[in-house]
């Protein structure tokens, strides 16, 4: 007999008493050892429920009750998370998370408390929820030099770009059907402006390349400045617009982004909708790979950590996961970062607007929409982001242009 213990019941921590109930017994027959939930960590009572009497108030009756083995994670946030988890490491307690927010600010040095202590922190729900994605990187694709991580990592702001482009919404009006059918938050900030996707994208590359990235140092944008004429002029392009978190790996740089981007209809990502998220992966000996699912929601999350706490069972006294140093990887200035970008430009002559376009971006050619007769688009060359700003920011004094409405990243 196996005893966890659960911190916080919340969605994810109640999805994953469910997961147990629904399942126990095949969960207990892939870990080879009975699993029993000893503890449910909560500031609630739940009178009158199966959980009433697993319900304490006092993180130190799990830290100090040595058959607790598992110490499950699922309560988000940094305070009390951390304290708690690296208190349970340093006690000898594996920890299981879904924390994103946890693993991208802290997991180099949990992990290397696990290390030492040779139990495992694991975090296979931190990063699109049901998608199994960490542990192909850390088992399955160890053998390779991972050059390029591409994904969409957010649920909430994938459905929202959908309902834009399929059904015609406004931004705002999107947000609002996300709301209202839970896929989003009273307050969408850390969606809608790509702080989630940024510490995602954050964990993948630390795993990547076994060093820290400091999610701070990732250049993040959200889909706030979307429109819907944004998406004909896709359309025009037959292609579409995704919140994409970005990472490449040359030979002398790394670079990472999160921000609204054109993609074709025929790249494998255009097609992923609603609420699925995805990972595009390239390495140089297994060449492309992509991860789909339903990256968030109670049931799929849950099952992920089910499954980071069903290894940890079978690994006990073994570390198994991948160990990144707390060595910080040194992440490309954004302005260094060579793009192309496709600008909408409003005119009030449009011949002396398309001549300036001409001057600065002699190579590019002139998107129009019937159904606009003050503005025009474009795709810039293939430029760093600074030379690009710079020349738009002349643009801007030329005559006959009027502003600049919207820029958007092309993923070629």
């Amino acid at each position: 007999m196996v005893d966890i213990a659960i911190l916080g019941y919340g969605t994810v921590g109640s999805g994953v008493v469910e997961v147990f109930g629904t399942n126990q017994a095949s969960i207990n027959k892939k870990a080879v050892e009975d699993i029993r939930i000893k503890y449910i960590l909560d500031l609630r009572d739940f009178p009158g429920t199966d959980i009433e009497n697993l319900i304490t108030h006092d993180f130190n009756d799990i830290l100090f009750d040595d058959d607790v083995k598992i110490v499950v994670e699922v309560m988000g946030g940094l305070e009390p998370a951390y304290t708690f988890v690296k208190k349970s490491l340093l006690r000898g307690k594996s920890v299981v998370t879904s924390n994103k927010e946890l693993v991208a600010k802290y997991g180099a040095e949990l992990l290397e408390i696990a290390r030492d202590k040779n139990i495992n922190f694991l975090f296979e729900a931190s990063v699109g929820g049901g998608i199994p994605i960490i542990r192909p990187l850390n088992q399955s694709l160890t053998a390779d030099e991972i050059y390029e991580i591409m994904g969409i990592l957010n649920g909430t702001t994938n459905y929202i770009l959908t309902k834009m482009e399929k059904s015609n919404m406004s931004f705002d009006d999107a947000l609002k059907l996300a709301q209202e059918k839970g896929y989003a938050e009273r307050n969408p900030a850390a969606d809608v402006e790509g702080f989630d996707a940024c510490r995602k994208i954050a964990i993948l590359l630390s795993l990547a390349l076994g060093q820290h990235v400091d999610f701070e140092d990732i250049y993040t944008e959200g889909i706030t400045k979307i429109t819907k004429t944004d998406f004909d002029y896709a359309k025009t392009l037959d292609s579409t617009i995704k919140l994409l978190a970005v990472s490449k790996k040359t030979e002398h740089d790394v670079f990472s982004r999160v921000s609204p981007a054109i993609i074709s209809k025929e790249h494998p990502l255009a097609v992923v909708n609603n609420v699925f998220n995805a990972i595009f992966i390239k390495g140089n000996v297994i060449g492309e790979v992509m991860f789909y699912g339903k990256g968030a929601g109670k049931l799929p999350t849950a099952s992920a950590v089910v499954a980071d706490i069903v290894d940890a069972v079978k690994h006990m006294q073994r570390n198994i996961m991948h160990f990144w140093s707390t060595e910080k990887v040194n992440i490309l200035n954004n302005d260094d970062v060579v793009v192309y970008k496709f600008v909408r430009v409003a005119y009030n002559d449009f011949i002396s607007a398309e001549n300036a376009v001409k001057k600065y971006f002699p190579t590019s050619e002139l998107i129009k929409l019937d159904s606009l007769n003050d503005e025009f688009a474009f795709i810039t060359s293939f430029e760093k982001e600074i030379d690009i700003t710079n020349k738009l920011n002349s643009l801007l004094k030329e005559n006959g242009v009027a502003e600049i409405r919207n820029i958007i990243r092309v993923e070629k």
